[in-house]
């Protein structure tokens, strides 16, 4: 009898040791679970959620005292919205920003038509995103009202938008991007074919104005009057090739072939562009960091620095352009390699998970007051800013375009 007790005993004792052991186990596997969530979440959630967490609004984004309709904190608000569908407040992130300019009546907020800045266009592609969402009339009367911008938009004398009305006669690489996919997602999406012509027009315009014949490169702007300080007397041509500006040009290109049609006169002839110009850029892209310099062909120069916006803006051209056919294969592997050399260069990341983009150029332009003579030592002392809209956004779109 003492024999079964003792047995039963020990067999009771067992089952609790084992049960333990398997609950022990669970709170264990439990914890390296979360753990590994944290550690396993990609760069571009990562990214999106340092931008949220500094600034609960995009509105007020590094410059609280400046809130106004503006290119970049749109590009910013378009790439955290294709985060969208992993949780719903990165799309009110952009929608939000959006929404505190739209009035009801479509009006919107510090946009005048009648300055004809080509920057202001931009933030159309979000308009066209709520818009479809939504159908809410507000949105449509501010997209017609963009799209009424730029038929009246002035031009220089061979067809090409100003960037400004402010900088009259002169063409930028950024404004390419500026109108260029909006126009081509509105003649899509609208069935408004004739603004094909014209985007594949300004694209093709530019190219031939700004391309350097013996390095393939872009410079930075084109002055038809040649009468500014920062022109080339003969050329009319700004004196430096920078990166951003040719990123801007290129994410253009990768961008509008997601709405040209595939039997379109002109769609050859983008991506021979893109093809031409991103060798090109792999020609002075740095071979220690695979990352491209503030002045893309001095690497060298004393006060030159490896720059986060058209590195991480280059990546996203290469990973998309590879990914959709335009580029060859090989072009993802570069894709990855400047991505690589963005974490391992430019990305600090802080023990609670939150991350910083150093080195971005805050804003290069050309002309206006205090003139900007395009210099090089203009270009490399312009302010950097960490975590700048013009580098995280596109880091954003390389981490997705990648699956970071």
């Amino acid at each position: 009898m003492k024999s079964n007790i003792f047995k039963f005993s020990l067999l009771v004792l067992s089952v609790l040791f084992v049960l333990f052991v398997v609950s022990a186990c669970k709170t264990k596997s439990s914890g390296n679970t979360e753990t590994n969530e944290t550690t396993q979440k990609k760069w571009s959630v990562k990214m999106a959620d340092a931008v949220m967490h500094d600034y609960d609004s995009l509105v007020y984004y590094l410059n609280p005292s400046k809130v106004k309709w503006e290119y970049d904190f749109a590009f910013l608000g378009q790439a955290i919205d294709r985060l969208g569908n992993i949780d719903p407040k990165y799309s009110k992130y952009m929608s939000d920003y959006i929404d505190y300019f739209i009035q009801e009546d479509g009006s919107v907020n510090t946009y005048k038509q009648s300055v004809y800045n080509i920057d202001r266009i931009n933030p159309g592609k979000n308009v066209i995103t709520l818009y479809k969402r939504t159908g809410e009339e507000k949105y449509k009367k501010v997209i017609d009202q963009l799209v009424e911008q730029m038929k009246n938009h002035p031009k220089t004398n061979s067809g090409g938008f100003w960037h400004k009305k402010v900088y009259p006669y002169q063409m930028w690489l950024d404004g390419i991007y500026m109108a260029s996919p909006f126009l081509a997602q509105y003649a899509k999406e609208f069935n408004e074919p004739q603004w094909f012509d014209e985007v594949t027009y300004q694209i093709k315009l530019i190219y031939s104005k700004t391309k350097d014949e013996k390095t393939g490169l872009m410079y930075h702007a084109w002055d038809e009057s040649k009468e500014q300080q920062w022109s080339d007397p003969e050329t009319g041509l700004s004196p430096h090739f920078w990166s951003r500006a040719m990123g801007w040009y290129t994410m253009a290109i990768v961008d509008v072939l997601d709405y040209l049609p595939v039997n379109h006169v002109d769609r050859d002839s983008l991506i021979q562009i893109l093809n031409a110009t991103c060798a090109d850029l792999l020609k002075v892209r740095d071979e220690n960091t695979s990352l491209w310099y503030q002045v893309l062909d001095m690497g060298d120069a004393e006060g030159n620095y490896l720059e986060g916006s058209g590195s991480a803006m280059f990546a996203y051209v290469f990973a998309k352009g590879a990914n959709k056919g335009y580029l060859d294969a090989k072009y993802r592997k570069y894709a990855e390699e400047t991505f690589d050399g963005i974490i391992n260069n430019l990305i600090t990341e802080y023990p609670d998970g939150r991350i910083e983009m150093k080195d971005i150029c805050g804003g290069c332009g050309l002309g206006g007051n205090p003139y900007r003579d395009g210099s090089f030592e203009y270009y490399i002392t312009e302010k950097k800013v960490t975590n700048d809209t013009k580098g995280v956004a596109p880091f954003i779109l390389a981490a997705l375009e990648l699956d970071k």
